[in-house]
């Protein structure tokens, strides 16, 4: 196959991107159209009430965003009129049949015209109400697939899912998929229909009691985080996204699918320029509040590894992967990530931000700089908590001793201290099973693809995905520190 032309297939295709406002699907709508901008059509399915209330929210949240500077540059005056030619506003939900789509006439003129389906929605939130997890991750993907068997041209469906859908495995974790039924901690009968209805028996109990909504959105979060780690995930988010895994692979039928794995996608490594990044992101919390002066104590094993890939990387492997199974039967995995092949620690990570932020100090809003220091790391839990405690402990009695004396300096301190104490529990309660993971993602069939593309022609100033390419010790200190910094500080 030849690889020369990957910009040039997409030149009569018409795609459908469902989550097209998300950080991953933005950066794949504004690649295309830039490599390609004779592609047919990008139809662009947001949750909205109507056609035109889907357009403002492309509008708002993708077009208008920094993101697309380069194209605005490049197209000039032509640009919002381009845009609108070649994107189609598509109002609807992936958690419904037919992914919620309103308008009848748009659905049909979908499955007459569509050739590939890539399904980029998700609720990332580790710990997502039950109902909603299962809702966008798990039936979403099914939806996703239903639809495109319904494209009478259909030639593809790329399923976006998440590396880290293999829980708390360690060693070699291969690029495999995950069969119904499926638990990972030894306890069996996973039934994906049984987990919708427990969830949405539980959420109508809750409503017809009455209860606040605040009371009622907090215990279907505690149960979709029991029922994750009864089967042996993490969290919500990866227990869901592993069981709509699960259902692609069991109703594609003989429709192709691609499902793409990335590990943890980080800001862009050179387009449409370096450093772009929105959201602040699973690695990102912590480099917020460590350049802030909120973390000086924290747990983790220096040594664990730590996935990454920035967003065009991956994006452009989804592009590639396209060409490379467009109209062949197919259910192929591509774990996309850097663990196997160029590692980074977090122990190295973290000399990374103190460098960065020694020499470019973070200014608060008083104009005062915020000096860093070394964090105090502990790889024992117990430990780890016995000091939180003690030390929350003695915030406690000693801001008690100061409000009796008065001393308003002293009390603003400990309340600043109990604040920073809060923060570090928080993320060492969301990310403790990532800052000891001990997977190594192997990534053998997406090599075999680099390679196959390589050797066929790919431009790969154009279309790079190796992580052999990257040196994380300048792509941290010079692009995505700075870029965590303008984006999200």
């Amino acid at each position: 196959m030849d690889f020369s032309n990957t910009a040039e297939f997409l030149g009569d295709k018409a795609i459908l991107i469902t989550g097209a406002t998300g950080f991953i699907a933005k950066i794949l709508v504004e690649k295309i159209l830039r490599v390609q901008p004779n592609v047919r059509k990008l139809y662009l399915l947001v949750r909205a009430k109507d056609s035109e209330s889907a357009k403002i929210r492309i509008q708002n949240e993708v077009i208008d965003k920094e993101l697309f500077r380069v194209l605005k540059e490049a197209w000039e005056e032509k640009f919002e009129s381009l845009i609108w030619e070649k994107i189609s506003a598509v109002a609807g939900d992936t958690s419904y049949e037919n992914l919620g789509l309103i308008d009848d006439h748009l659905k049909e003129q979908m499955f007459s015209d569509v050739d590939i389906v890539i399904n980029v929605a998700a609720t990332t939130k580790f710990e997502e109400r039950y109902d909603v997890a299962l809702g966008v991750n798990t039936m979403g993907s099914l939806h996703a697939v239903n639809f495109a068997r319904k494209c009478v041209n259909i030639k593809l469906l790329i399923h976006v899912s998440t590396a880290y859908v293999c829980g708390e495995k360690t060693g070699l974790v291969s690029e495999t998929p995950y069969s119904m039924g499926e638990s990972l901690n030894g306890v069996s009968g996973l039934d994906i229909e049984t987990e919708k209805k427990l969830a949405d028996q539980l959420l109508s109990n809750l409503k017809s009691r009455e209860l606040p909504e605040k009371t009622i959105r907090q215990i279907m979060k505690n149960f979709g985080r029991q029922r994750a780690k009864l089967y042996g995930w993490p969290n919500t988010y990866v227990f869901t996204k592993a069981m709509g895994e699960m259902l692609v692979e069991k109703f594609r039928g003989d429709l192709p699918v691609v499902t793409m794995r990335p590990t943890i996608v980080c800001s862009t490594y050179k387009e449409p320029f370096p450093g772009w990044v929105e959201g602040c992101r699973t690695i990102d919390s912590v480099a917020v509040n460590f350049g802030k002066g909120r973390l000086s104590i924290f747990l983790a094993d220096g040594t664990s590894v730590f996935d990454l890939i920035p967003a065009d990387m991956f994006v452009n492997s989804i592009i590639v992967a396209m060409k490379a199974h467009i109209t062949q039967p197919c259910m192929t995995i591509y774990q996309v990530g850097c663990s196997y092949r160029n590692p980074v620690t977090f122990s190295e990570l973290h000399d990374f931000h103190l460098n960065y932020f020694t020499k470019h100090p973070w200014s608060n809003n008083e104009g005062d700089l915020v000096k860093v220091r070394k964090a105090f790391v502990l790889s024992n839990m117990l430990v780890f908590q016995f000091i939180l405690f003690l030390w929350i402990f003695l915030v406690g009695k000693t801001l008690n001793l100061a409000n009796n004396i008065g001393s308003r300096s002293l009390q603003q301190v400990l309340i600043n201290t109990d604040k920073k104490l809060k923060v570090i529990m928080k993320l060492v309660e969301l990310y403790r099973p990532y800052l000891f993971f001990k997977g190594i993602f192997v990534d053998t069939n997406t090599e075999k693809l680099r390679i196959r593309a390589r050797e066929n022609g790919l431009d790969e100033e154009v279309f790079n995905f190796d992580p052999m390419s990257i040196n994380w010790k300048d792509f941290f200190i010079n692009v995505h520190i700075p870029a965590i910094v303008k984006y999200l500080f």
